[in-house]
């Protein structure tokens, strides 16, 4: 059974960083894609980041890009999400997620495993 446990959320000041951390088990982790998603109060869940196997070819959101930055490590079965100049808008759940997909996945119905989310708020 594959498991996903996110890390790293907390509470920040605008302007402020954070990395967050995801480590996969039970699976095959360097033939995942592997993707970051955020969802606020009200708000549906939304695309922040992907990172494809093997080559490791990237997509940020616009609203993200220049910002965060998504990388993995296959020898940690750990991807990682980069948060610099966290703004107010930030504020959401993180979700982890893995696809046994061979492209860089954007959309939350190709991702076939999720974690349970950790919290990220920025305040001013």
């Amino acid at each position: 059974q594959v498991q996903l446990v996110e890390s790293g959320g907390g509470l920040v000041q605008a302007g402020d960083s954070l990395r967050l951390s995801c480590v996969v088990s039970g699976g095959t982790f360097n033939t995942y894609t592997m993707g970051w998603f955020r969802q606020a109060p009200g708000e549906e869940r939304e695309f922040v980041a992907a990172i494809m196997w093997g080559a490791g070819l990237t997509d940020h959101a616009d609203s993200v890009k220049g910002r965060f930055t998504i990388s993995r490590d296959d020898a940690k079965n750990t991807v990682y999400l980069q948060m610099n100049s966290l703004k107010i808008e930030d504020t959401a759940d993180y979700y982890c997620a893995a696809a046994r997909r061979r492209w860089v996945a954007s959309m939350t119905v190709d991702y076939e495993y999720w974690g349970q989310g950790t919290r990220v708020s920025v305040s001013s």
